[in-house]
């Protein structure tokens, strides 16, 4: 059944405003220099070999917060975390497996190469008592709040 009068327009239409616009601005330049790359016939082989990000989340509940990282098929000693001053910042390196096989492959679309990450602690974190543990390819840093900055109960008392 057809509506008559107004049309609603795509949800997309209505997308909220990034509290990262810069972050915008990189996704829609990718999207733009894709775009253009599967118009022109650009050459995809190349693309597993270029610089990637991996993916994070980051959480936030009462004592702290928790950034986890996912790094499918790196080693620990391939990951480097650094704080330096209230920027904490993760870099690494995701190689090639037996890079004499690549010619038989048929298809490559894991990305390869170098990354890096930085984030801006709050301050309200404890620099001194981050936890970093990494396991099944997922990096987890803990970033405990300073005691003050916890919230607390205060007791009213009945006069």
């Amino acid at each position: 059944m057809a509506k008559i009068g107004t049309q609603m327009a795509p949800a997309r239409a209505f997308r909220a405003m990034s509290a990262n616009p810069i972050r915008e601005l990189f996704e829609l330049q990718r999207g733009i220099n894709q775009l253009f790359d599967e118009s022109f016939g650009a050459p995809r082989e190349d693309t597993a070999l270029k610089a990637w990000t991996p993916a994070v989340d980051v959480y936030e509940d009462q004592d702290s917060f928790l950034i986890k990282v996912d790094l499918p098929e790196i080693g620990r000693e391939d990951v480097k975390v650094n704080l330096n001053e209230n920027i904490l910042s993760i870099s690494g390196e995701r190689r090639v497996e037996n890079e004499e096989k690549r010619e038989n492959y048929h298809r490559v679309e894991r990305s390869y190469g170098q990354f890096y990450r930085s984030f801006t602690l709050p301050p309200n974190v404890n620099p001194e008592a981050i936890n970093a543990q990494f396991k099944d390819g997922v990096l987890r840093l803990t970033l405990p709040k300073k005691e003050e900055a916890k919230p607390r109960q205060i007791d009213v008392k009945v006069q």
